[in-house]
């Protein structure tokens, strides 16, 4: 039987010790692998691995081509292959280092011939806001993974919580009922654990569980199974399951959806204001210079990552649709307009104090006019291109 491998990343460095912790004093024979990238700057990652009791073995690896994640990528697998040679080892966690992202990872392992069937995230709720705010790049932060990391702490946090379809949830005294409903607004789908902190040995633990009893969430969690394509797929802009509308708490989810395409100069000067609306905003958008590209809405931390994702599948012929993706296909029916097929505006804005009705006003006024849309798309195509120099076109 192949070894499973559960993969816990994360940049709350805290709250994801908690929980490998946990895991390991859960499951008997489970050891975690940790590459830790803090020391890429003297030239090498150090490779530790570790059961409940503490340390069994610690080295170091080489940067390979002066990228620290390039060795964590080509040492991973074979290590993980040599504790699939040990009986004794019952689970592999994979302890991610802070800024790594679970979903590269997770495609490793696989792609390697190993089993991932688990995928977690851990959590403080109390560090949400901040990290969600911080719009720093991660090498100002000491947490870029490549001298070329151009991330910042607010993105590539973002990604971690929404890729993970386990959240880890640490006790976490600091924080308040609008920082729990900050996280289930913004990845309602994910299952939530609870982690409770403590001494590796202490009752909760595997030892203090009567043969027979259930697992804990956490360790069902990680062996639940997890599906490498399915969780790619929801992280694509037309694939993805955006939050739906939601108001609880001082923490709103605000959903646009439009049939009529951006004015790019009415847009672009509008981004600032928009990007700074929310906490967080994503989802796929439509401009009229460029009528038959997806665009992909991606905000955190004040800042905003604008790209192309592909042709919308309007504007392919029928015969290019079997080479698409099944759930692809399926997105694109569910959202189909008779005039425009998948074309849309579909944004969604969550932030505690979202001033929803100035958003929404902000938003419908970058829109084309009535005017300007009966114009027609060769006349869209002739607008300003606003976005080229944000798409390097």
């Amino acid at each position: 039987m192949s070894l499973p491998v559960v993969i816990v990343g994360g940049l709350h460095a805290e709250a994801r010790r908690t929980t490998v912790a946990r895991l390991l004093a859960d499951v008997p024979g489970s050891v975690a692998l940790h590459h830790d990238l803090a020391t890429a700057a003297a030239g090498t990652v150090v490779r530790t691995i570790r059961d409940a009791e503490g340390i069994l073995s610690a080295s170091e690896t080489p940067l390979v081509n002066d990228c620290a994640c390039c060795a964590l990528r080509e040492d991973l697998v074979p290590e993980l292959l040599r504790l699939a040679g040990d009986p004794a080892t019952r689970l592999a966690v994979v302890e991610l280092w802070d800024s790594v992202e679970p979903k590269a990872m997770a495609e490793v392992v696989v792609t390697g011939g190993l089993t991932v069937t688990g995928v977690i995230t851990a959590v403080d709720p109390a560090l949400l806001l901040p990290y969600l705010g911080n719009g720093d790049d991660l090498a100002d932060r000491g947490l870029a993974a490549a001298a070329t990391d151009q991330r910042t702490v607010a993105d590539t946090f973002a990604r971690q919580l929404e890729y993970a379809p386990v959240l880890a949830v640490v006790d976490s005294p600091e924080a308040d009922e609008e920082d729990r409903e900050l996280l289930a607004q913004l990845h309602p789908t994910a299952r939530r654990v609870p982690v409770r902190g403590g001494h590796l040995g202490d009752p909760a633990g595997a030892s203090g569980r009567a043969q027979g009893e259930p697992r804990s969430p956490l360790v069902a969690a990680a062996f639940a199974g997890f599906d490498v394509e399915a969780a790619a797929a929801a992280q694509h802009p037309a694939c993805a399951l955006l939050p739906a509308e939601a108001d609880a708490h001082g923490v709103t989810t605000f959903v646009w959806h439009r049939r009529r395409p951006f004015h790019p100069e009415r847009l672009y000067a509008a981004l600032e204001d928009l990007t700074c609306a929310a906490a967080r905003s994503r989802g796929r958008f439509w401009l009229a210079d460029k009528p038959d590209v997806l665009l992909h809405w991606d905000a955190a931390g004040g800042a905003l990552c604008v790209e192309s994702a592909g042709p919308w599948l309007a504007s392919l012929p029928d015969a290019a649709w079997e080479m698409l993706p099944p759930v692809r296909r399926a997105a694109a029916a569910m959202d189909w307009h008779p005039e425009h097929g998948d074309c849309c505006q579909h944004l969604v804005f969550t932030s505690p104090g979202l001033d929803r009705d100035g958003l929404h006003e902000l938003l419908e006024s970058c829109l084309l006019t009535d005017a300007e849309y009966a114009a027609g798309r060769d006349a869209w195509k002739r607008l300003p291109p606003a976005f080229d120099t944000l798409l390097e076109v």
